[in-house]
């Protein structure tokens, strides 16, 4: 391409659209199903539960230590798939690219799409293009859907949790809101922490084959207490964490601490919260501790009866009501 820069010109149908997509997207996601001239291509899923999900990213900044919003979209939607007892085997993509934006940049954010989808198998088979007006955008968003094929013996899901059941979490928590929120340079903070943004797919298969493992969700925006709200209002359980169990990183607590954040209301990218039959915790956790993402697993809390409540039993040996999510603590995360 002559162009150095996006312009409307890109989303117009022509040349220079034809162009983006077959040198910076096709040639990036070469896989024998993408054709350019093609309204849609077929897919080849081997046996068992289809299943589908969908999600949006409009992280700003683009890049952050760790990852970008590029490898950010490729595992937040195949995990969905993962946490939910699917393999990920292929994704579609939509670019709304913001008029104005480097090629050299959205190239750089495309190769990052490539390899976290290659590292994982799956493969991006269909996608679209639309070019924003400068200044409708925050240089690039993406839309993507997964598509992914579950085991039919598996079964977890909100229904199978059970009172008494324990919280398994892979790894330490809040590490993606906060490093994004260090990558904005808004509070004069910096600092080395990276962000989570990994897939868990790994995670998840040892999760398949682990018996009394009822449910899994990643906590992603509104963290680890926005799941344990879904969880409630679900099942009418309580659930209870203990503070002292739960891994935060200790250049997150400062942040929080300086800032009036919560890490336990915080993102995450590359965690799994699992909900996991008493007898059976120990081992899950153990299991996960084996591997280099899972390194810092912990039980964290418990299933109970009660009246569908959030309750942190803090370190001072009280207790806290941890209320639902209303404001965004952290804009633009994921």
């Amino acid at each position: 391409m002559d162009n150095k820069y996006i312009s409307l010109a890109h989303g117009n149908g022509g040349r220079f659209m034809r162009e983006l997509i077959e040198q910076v997207f096709a040639k990036k996601f070469a896989n024998g199903n993408i054709d350019v001239q093609a309204d849609a291509v077929k897919i080849f899923p081997p046996a068992g539960e289809l299943m589908v999900s969908t999600d949006g990213f409009i992280v700003q900044p683009l890049f952050f230590p760790g990852g970008n919003i590029g490898s950010l979209a490729v595992h937040g939607t195949t995990n969905d798939l993962a946490v939910s007892g699917a393999v990920p085997l292929y994704l579609t993509l939509s670019a709304f690219i913001e008029e104005g934006m480097a090629i050299a940049e959205l190239e750089i954010i495309v190769d990052s799409m490539a390899n976290a989808a290659s590292d994982i198998g799956v493969k991006i088979v269909a996608g679209d293009t639309k070019v924003l007006n400068r200044g409708e955008g925050g240089g690039v968003y993406f839309a993507t859907s997964g598509v992914g094929v579950k085991d039919p013996r598996l079964q977890i899901g909100l229904n199978q949790i059970q009172d008494g059941d324990k919280i398994v979490v892979s790894g330490s928590l809040g590490d993606h809101g906060i490093c994004v929120m260090l990558a904005r340079q808004q509070f004069g903070l910096s600092g080395d922490l990276k962000s989570d943004s990994a897939s868990v797919l790994n995670l998840a298969k040892i999760a398949y084959q682990q018996k009394g493992v009822r449910f899994m969700r990643d906590p992603t925006r509104g963290g680890l207490v926005s799941v344990c709200h879904e969880i409630a209002q679900a099942t009418h359980f309580n659930v209870r964490l203990q503070q002292s169990s739960i891994p935060i990183k200790d250049e997150v607590n400062s942040v929080c601490e300086m800032l009036g954040y919560d890490p336990l209301y915080l993102a995450c990218e590359g965690r799994i919260v699992a909900i996991v039959q008493a007898d059976q915790a120990d081992q899950l956790m153990s299991k996960w501790q084996q591997i280099s993402n899972g390194q810092d697993a912990c039980v964290v809390g418990e299933i109970e009866q009660g009246k569908g409540r959030v309750i942190l039993h803090t370190e001072l040996g009280g207790e806290r009501l941890l209320e639902e999510l209303e404001d965004d603590p952290l804009p633009r995360i994921c």
